[in-house]
């Protein structure tokens, strides 16, 4: 990774916040994209920068990514982290507006980062695009039909994406980690609703886990996996990067 450009949404905390700094110490030209550009830089590992970007708007994405490439001149990579759990809520009583707005965050956000990085990465030859899923995407949990249904969305993007742009040189993929010991499962323990709430947080993985994972996955332990989705909870898959 040493002089790569490497972009992360949800950069702030969290895996992002993770990653940022496993990037930085692989040599990674790190930018950090969210909506706290001072707090990031407050956290931000040495030499990473922070740009303002709420991935829910595409001017602010559109903006950002353009910035990247008029400062480093190309992008290398771009890890779509940035996520929302809220509304916990039934279908029935869910406000519509805070319903919308994990869509925006969640799915839309993806399709928004892909849509500026791409063009940057066919023009410089190549790249790397990975998606935080969740196993959220792959089945129903009670309360969480925004979550569900946005990462089920930005699962099936990630594999349009690679269908699209594999041709192209680009490697499209995504990562679900599994329950992670970050801020959004102390926001799910509090809501006491689903089976997810009654995991214990010392059950769940360090967010360097998936930190790992995502600069692993940039690597050539990642060429197999293009187009794959990627899950921590595969023991092949851990002992791969190490985490066994």
């Amino acid at each position: 990774m040493q002089g790569k450009v490497v972009a992360i949404t949800g950069a702030g905390r969290g895996i992002g916040l993770e990653a940022a700094r496993r990037f930085a110490e692989a040599g990674a030209r790190v930018v950090m994209l969210g909506r706290d550009a001072e707090g990031m830089q407050r956290h931000a590992p040495e030499g990473a920068t922070a740009l303002r970007c709420d991935v829910a708007l595409w001017p602010e994405v559109e903006e950002a990514v353009a910035r990247i490439a008029a400062l480093h001149g190309r992008l290398d990579v771009l890890i779509n982290n940035a996520g929302v759990i809220d509304p916990i809520a039934d279908l029935a009583t869910a406000d519509p507006a805070e319903w919308g707005r994990a869509i925006d965050v969640n799915l839309k956000g993806v399709f928004h980062g892909m849509r500026a990085a791409i063009p940057v990465m066919r023009a410089q030859g190549g790249g790397t695009v990975i998606t935080v899923s969740s196993g959220a995407a792959h089945r129903p949990l009670e309360g969480w039909s925004a979550y569900c249904a946005a990462k089920a969305g930005a699962a099936m993007l990630t594999r349009s994406a690679h269908l699209e742009e594999a041709a192209h040189g680009l490697r499209i993929m995504g990562l679900s980690p599994g329950t992670v010991a970050t801020d959004m499962q102390r926001r799910i323990k509090a809501s006491g609703v689903n089976a997810v709430s009654q995991i214990d947080f010392a059950d769940h993985i360090p967010a360097d886990w998936p930190a790992r994972a995502l600069l692993w996955m940039c690597g050539p332990g990642g060429d197999a996996h293009a187009g794959e989705e990627i899950s921590l909870r595969d023991e092949g898959i851990r002992r791969a990067i190490g985490l066994m």
